[in-house]
Parts: C-alpha cells; sequence; structure tokens
C-alpha cells in the first residue's frame, strides 16, 4: 500500500513538472512568436524608408544650366553655385547632373540653346541673366525656371508679382531702377567731384531705360549723354568718338548682354581716353575696368540653388517667391585709376568692399 502511494505521488510530481515544463514552452514559443512579427515589422518599416531615401538616386535629375557668357566670364559665380548645392547634397555627376550651354556673348544663339534643353526634357533649368532667362520662359512653359540677375522680372514679364510668381519661373532678381542707379553715379561722382557730364553706353539689345538713370542724374546735377545704340566693336569705336567729341567727363556701363559681351573693348576704351568709369557689375573691373557697383552675383547664385533644391523636393515655382539681393559690392581698381592718371580719393576707397591694387 505504501508503495503505491508512494508511485501515485511521484506520478503526480512528474505530471506537475511536466505540466509546468508544458506551459513554459508554450509561453516561451508565443514570446518568440511576437519577437519574429516585431522583427518583421521593423525589417518592413526599414526597408520601405531605405526604399524611400533611395527613390531620387535611381533618377538623377538634371539641371539644365543656360548662360549668355562663356564659362569663363561665369567662373566664379558658377562655382559658387556648384560648392552650394554640394552643401546641401548635391555631387554633381552623382546625384545630380549638369547640361551647360553656353551662348559665348552670342544673342542670337539663346533661343537654340534653350530649345535644346527643353526637347531633352530637362528637371529644371538655371538661367543667368535677362537674356538667358527670357530665352528659357520662350522656350518652355513646364520645365521650372530658377534665374539669378534678372533686373525687374515683373516688368519684363517673367512672373506675376515678386510674393506669388505663378507659372512655372521664379529666381533671384537684380536690384534694378532709379535707386541702383542713383546709387552708382553718385559713388561716381563722390570719386570725380569735379564731372559734371557722363556718357552712358547703350547697347543695341533696347534692356536699358534711361529715364530711372536721367531722374537719379539730375538729383546729381549731372548732364547725361546716351550712346547711340551698339552691338559691334565699330559701333562701340564710333560711340567713344561722339563721347570724346562732346566733351564726356566720364563713363556709365550698364550690365546689359551686349555691354558684358564686349566688356574688354569698352574697358580699353574708357583707358585709351582717360576717362573715369562706373560700370555695371565686377566683370568689367574684372577685365581691367575702374569701379563697378551692383548686386554679388556670388550671393545670388548660391541663393538660387536652394530654390533648385526645394523644386527638386516638389515646390513649385509658383510657390517660391522672388527675392531680391541682399549683398551689394562696390569695387575700386587702383591699378586702373593709376593707368588713366586718377587718384581715388581715400574717403571713397573707405567705402569699397573690395580694392583691387
Amino acid at each position: 500500500m505504501h508503495n503505491t502511494l508512494l508511485k501515485r505521488f511521484l506520478n503526480s510530481c512528474s505530471d506537475n513538472r511536466k505540466s509546468k515544463t508544458c506551459t513554459e514552452l508554450s509561453r516561451s514559443f508565443e514570446n518568440l512568436k511576437w519577437c519574429w512579427c516585431i522583427v518583421v515589422v521593423v525589417t518592413l518599416t526599414l526597408c520601405g524608408a531605405v526604399a524611400e531615401a533611395q527613390q531620387p538616386a535611381g533618377k538623377v535629375p538634371r539641371l539644365g544650366f543656360l548662360a549668355f557668357g562663356s564659362p569663363s566670364g561665369g567662373s566664379s559665380s558658377l562655382e559658387e553655385f556648384r560648392k552650394a548645392l554640394g552643401e546641401l547634397g548635391y555631387v554633381e555627376g552623382l546625384n545630380i547632373a549638369i547640361e551647360y550651354k553656353w551662348a559665348e556673348g552670342r544673342q542670337e544663339r539663346l533661343s537654340g540653346l534653350a530649345n535644346d534643353l527643353a526637347r531633352s526634357k530637362v528637371d529644371i533649368i538655371m538661367a543667368s541673366g535677362m537674356s538667358a532667362v527670357l530665352a528659357a520662359k520662350n522656350a518652355t512653359k513646364t520645365i521650372p525656371i530658377v534665374f539669378a540677375g534678372a533686373a525687374d522680372p515683373v516688368a519684363w514679364g517673367l512672373v506675376a508679382s515678386l510674393a506669388q510668381p505663378g507659372g512655372n519661373v521664379t529666381g533671384l532678381s537684380e536690384l534694378a531702377g532709379r535707386e541702383l542707379e542713383g546709387k552708382r553715379l553718385e559713388l561716381l561722382k563722390a570719386a570725380f567731384p569735379k564731372i559734371s557730364r557722363v556718357a552712358v553706353v547703350l547697347d543695341s539689345t533696347g534692356r536699358v531705360d534711361p529715364s530711372p538713370i536721367q531722374t537719379a542724374a539730375r538729383a546729381l546735377g549731372l548732364t547725361l549723354l546716351l550712346s547711340d545704340e551698339t552691338a559691334t566693336p565699330d559701333q562701340f569705336r564710333s560711340a567713344f568718338a561722339t563721347m570724346i567729341r562732346e566733351n564726356s567727363h566720364a563713363l556709365y556701363a550698364p550690365q546689359t548682354p551686349i555691354n558684358v559681351r564686349h566688356r574688354n573693348l569698352i574697358v580699353e576704351l574708357a583707358t585709351k581716353h582717360r576717362m573715369p568709369a562706373m560700370y555695371g557689375s565686377s566683370e568689367f573691373v574684372e577685365a581691367g575696368g575702374l569701379m563697378s557697383y551692383g548686386a554679388h552675383f556670388s550671393d545670388l547664385f548660391r541663393r538660387a540653388a536652394v530654390y533648385v533644391d526645394k523644386i527638386l523636393k516638389g515646390t513649385k515655382p509658383a510657390n517660391l517667391p522672388v527675392e531680391q539681393p541682399k549683398k551689394f559690392e562696390f569695387i575700386i581698381s587702383v591699378h586702373a585709376a593709376k593707368k588713366i592718371g586718377a587718384v581715388i580719393r581715400p574717403e571713397v576707397l573707405a567705402r569699397a568692399d573690395r580694392i583691387i591694387k
């Protein structure tokens, strides 16, 4: 009897252990199943996120760069644009492709180059200057266009307004009008107080409205002598001959496509005739000219890269307000002043952002 009871007790203990073990195993299995479910969900989520992040890499965005000038003429601004793109995570040749179209100073080429970019269906066109952006706008109404350095984009019909551009065009404008022209003439007058007659070089594109220049000149007591429209080297030489004949004391050359194209000749003629000159952009001073005042183009190009980034990420150009320059640059070349036998007053030199010696 004792043996029977002992066996029953031992069997009962064995059953209890088995039951406990089975329960623990069952619980472990259930926990394992939940762990695997969590692993699967997390894995799928991560894979989805990675796939989403890698989608742009599957289709490398293509940027078309359109400019009136040549690679050498716009190298510094373009380099700043590339640097800014790099800071935003874009590496040319890796996750962004750039197709360059340079008109080499030939106005008639811009339309064809812009059409080439439109036909190749680039994702964005980056247009440098008014002539380039007008050509791009005429070439496409759908491809987003970002411009840098276009003066008065509303007046030229590029955008409906600065705050709400509408359409497919937006970017960074160059300040235009009496304020900027007045500043250039004021600096010229400050550097050479005795001048009273200033010749203005107008080119055949008709892109310069002389009214703001004339208004600014009257406020400074200056008489303007407007040249005939110029386009060829011979016409520029003829215009300068007329300026000398009419006793011009100084020169103002606005930044226009034709003037920029012939900047070396304009600077050469101004130096030859020993005329103090104010230019509309730093490109003229870099070519040997005396002084320039205008928007800091390298800064405009850096900020244009931000527009490109936003558009590639889905923002419509119509919803990106046009911005105006935040930085301006007054440059004086002391070397050029020596060539024409002029001495720049110390108080004017003190106002310069950059002095070329």
